[in-house]
């Protein structure tokens, strides 16, 4: 009983790192980028075709220059995305 407890709490503390790891914008694949809440793969090759373009976000906030993307949806991924070590 005591190893399955123990395998339980592994498997949690697993899944709950893998919720908290933010999906770096500047960085990120397509599939990574449809992870994000509101993000589906149109929205994600218009952010990676931006990016490709005008080169990386200087922040989260950047995302509402996308066409596709507003201010609701950067609001609802803020937690889950990031633009890697910069300072937003």
């Amino acid at each position: 009983m005591k190893s399955l407890l123990f395998a339980l709490a592994f498997a949690l503390s697993l899944v709950s790192t893998a919720a908290l790891a933010a999906v770096n914008l500047n960085t990120a694949s397509a599939g990574e980028l449809t992870q994000l809440d509101g993000v589906g793969p149109a929205k994600a090759s218009a952010i990676i075709d931006y990016r490709e373009e005008n080169g990386p976000f200087k922040s989260v906030d950047g995302l509402t220059q996308v066409s596709g993307v507003g201010d609701k949806t950067v609001a609802g991924l803020r937690d889950e995305a990031t633009i890697g070590d910069t300072a937003e």
